[in-house]
């Protein structure tokens, strides 16, 4: 199970926080709610692309001794599953979809002029898919009184109240609270084993 490391910096200031084993040690476990500490379990090491940095970082690795899962601290800028940062996403989507900037451009707004056209499509296609129940699952984050978003699309609504809010504490509320994918998780990577549904979550009729 991934949870996130609520940090914000440079990439060196992340290595350097999770040098410290019980800086950010769960007190509990989120899975089978064992309350006691987690034990320091290493780390596992995946790659990461952001507007500085192109290279590997280290994801401390916690183990509960009652169920014996792990829990990683993922840091809350980087997506599961996804190698680029949310920063770098996020530019590139509202480059495109909300400016109507062509893929290059976009690329180039993102700071990755080099970046693959497919890859920009993948994400663009992940984004629509998801747009509906992304714009449906950050109600609760918008400002009271906050006017309604003339927005006549969810790519729009979505995109907006994501640069409204902030993409990072987005992500923060969606994923901790709901386990839901800024990009939705690939068919086969669905959280805990178990499929979401936002369904409850709308108001009665």
């Amino acid at each position: 199970m991934q949870i996130l490391h609520p940090f914000a910096g440079s990439i060196q200031h992340y290595f350097d926080e999770i040098a410290d084993p019980d800086r950010y040690r769960p007190d509990h476990c989120p899975q089978c709610e064992a309350q006691h500490p987690l034990t320091g379990h290493g780390f596992y090491r995946r790659t990461l692309v952001d507007d500085a940095f192109d290279g590997v970082i280290s994801v401390r690795r916690y183990l509960c001794l009652c169920c014996k899962r792990t829990v990683s601290l993922l840091p809350e800028f980087v997506l599961p599953w996804l190698r680029f940062s949310i920063s770098v996403i996020a530019l590139f989507l509202a480059a495109r979809l909300l400016s109507g900037l062509t893929l290059v451009a976009a690329a180039r707004a993102a700071a990755q002029p080099g970046m693959l056209y497919q890859r920009g499509q993948f994400w663009i296609r992940r984004f629509q898919k998801q747009a509906p129940a992304l714009s449906l699952a950050l109600v609760p984050l918008a400002a009271p009184g906050h006017p309604r978003d003339p927005a006549t699309d969810f790519v729009s609504r979505a995109l907006r109240m994501l640069e409204s809010i902030g993409w990072i504490a987005a992500h923060r509320f969606l994923f901790s609270q709901l386990r839901v994918h800024l990009l939705g998780w690939p068919a086969s990577l669905v959280p805990a084993g178990r499929r979401i549904t936002l369904a409850s979550a709308r108001p009665d009729s």
